[in-house]
């Protein structure tokens, strides 16, 4: 009987015991990203912004601002106050060119995990400007990279090109 039980209990100790030994997933502590989609978002009828999802992953999990993280490097005053760069671009004359807007599309990430150090990938998605009312041109793209806490800067990456209306 007890010969019986052990060989019963043996398969279920045995993948407890793998299932306990699997590695955790590890990433570099550079942030990497990478392009998913640049997907129209219909607003009261017209077609007027665009939404941007990437993939990421990072080593230690250090992504993200929290609302109170304005001391240096993240005061107001200083370029990481930012976390997530977005660079707008239109074909002109069939190149694309880099076009200042009047406002900033760059964002802070918020804080996406609190058990530092831990390796974290998902997907994030931004809601972008994509109608440039003073340009005659309508085909855009954007590039964008993040950076990490530790000032760690991702990959850059582009998306595919977007005409607007």
């Amino acid at each position: 009987m007890c010969t019986k039980r052990l060989f019963l209990l043996a398969p279920m100790l045995l993948a407890l015991l793998l299932s306990a030994c699997r590695k955790e997933e590890k990433f570099s502590y550079v942030p990497a990203i990478e392009f998913v989609s640049l997907e129209a978002i219909e607003d009261e009828g017209s077609w007027t912004d665009v939404r941007l999802t990437i993939k990421f992953q990072d080593g230690d999990g250090d992504i993200g601002l929290d609302d109170d993280d304005l001391k240096a490097p993240f005061d107001t005053s200083s370029i990481y106050y930012y976390n997530c760069f977005i660079t707008y671009f239109e074909k002109q004359n069939g190149e694309f060119v880099e076009v200042e807007l009047p406002s900033t599309l760059n964002m802070r990430i918020p804080r996406l995990s609190y058990d530092c150090p831990e390796s974290i990938s998902g997907e994030l998605y931004f809601d972008l400007f994509a109608n440039n009312p003073f340009s005659p041109y309508d085909t855009i793209r954007y590039e964008l990279f993040i950076v990490d806490r530790a000032l760690n800067h991702s990959n850059t990456i582009t998306t595919t090109e977007y005409i607007s209306n």
